[in-house]
Parts: C-alpha cells; sequence; structure tokens
C-alpha cells in the first residue's frame, strides 16, 4: 500500500491497486514503452498492479508474462463502463488509475487518483477533464506514486 497525506484532504489516502490502461498509456503501436517494466516491478511491491485492455494489437499476453501484475481483457462493448466497474469492484477510494484515451474516463473519474498521460499518442479531451492530474510521460506518472511528495505538491489545496 502507498499512503499519501494531501494537504487540504482530511483523510490519508492509501492506494492498494494500480489500473493501467494498455495502449496509448504503457505502449506505443502494441509495445511497451521504455522504463515501463522496470516500474511496475518496483510499484507491485507495494500495490496490486492490473492491466485493463481489448489488446488491440494482440501482444499483452507476451510482455505481461514475466511482470508481476494481472491482464484483464475488455470485450469490445462499451469499454468505459467495463473499466469503471473494474475501479469499483476494487473499491474506488483504494485506487490510482492511469489512462488516456475516451474508454478511460470513467476509470479515470472514479479512481481516488486519476492520471492521464498525454505520451507520444496524445491523449483524448475527455480523458483529461476526468483526471485529477495531467503528465505527459508514463514514467513521471509513475513517479507521482513512488515520491508521494509529488503528488502532495500537485494536489494540495
Amino acid at each position: 500500500m502507498i499512503e499519501f497525506h494531501i494537504p487540504g484532504y482530511p483523510e490519508k489516502w492509501q492506494i492498494k491497486h494500480l489500473v493501467l490502461d494498455l495502449n496509448g498509456t504503457l505502449a506505443l503501436d502494441g509495445r511497451l514503452l521504455p522504463g515501463v517494466k522496470e516500474k511496475i516491478r518496483i510499484l507491485a511491491k507495494q500495490v496490486d498492479v492490473y492491466i485493463l485492455t481489448a489488446d488491440t494489437f494482440g501482444t499483452a499476453q507476451e510482455q505481461f508474462r514475466d511482470l508481476p501484475c494481472r491482464l484483464h481483457l475488455l470485450t469490445p462493448e462499451n469499454q468505459i463502463r467495463q473499466k469503471e466497474a473494474f475501479i469499483r469492484e476494487l473499491g474506488p477510494e483504494q485506487c490510482a488509475a492511469f489512462g488516456n484515451g475516451m474508454n478511460d474516463t470513467g476509470m479515470l473519474k472514479a479512481a481516488r487518483v486519476g492520471i492521464c498521460i498525454t505520451g507520444p499518442e496524445g491523449a483524448a479531451t475527455q480523458a483529461l477533464l476526468a483526471s485529477d492530474i495531467v503528465v505527459h510521460d508514463i514514467n513521471r506518472a509513475f513517479d507521482l506514486l513512488l515520491v508521494p511528495g509529488r503528488m502532495k505538491a500537485t494536489l494540495r489545496k
């Protein structure tokens, strides 16, 4: 678990689950971006890591085979609801979610902290609006969890 105390919020935030979109967030054109595997290995020692994907490029099983995370495959219909429901089942107040696409809006809004990654693919405007934080790079997003002072500096009231 990762704990944060954000000034202006009465309770500590306790993140037990990290829910990640694959394409556009962790990967470009179906291939993981540099640094992603290493950061997942580090974070998985503190939180449960979940990858939600429709596996557009058919590479997810292979890429996550040796990583300490759980892969959850989505069906083609209504992925916004599927991703949001996944967060709700885990307990939204204990989740951090990272995404960039229109289909990530439900999970970004539902999670305790939703982080939009603009990355090399860009991001849907609705994903930006549904997020608490926006960063340009997946590794910077991971660092918000690994270096808690950064989250505090961004979200304090």
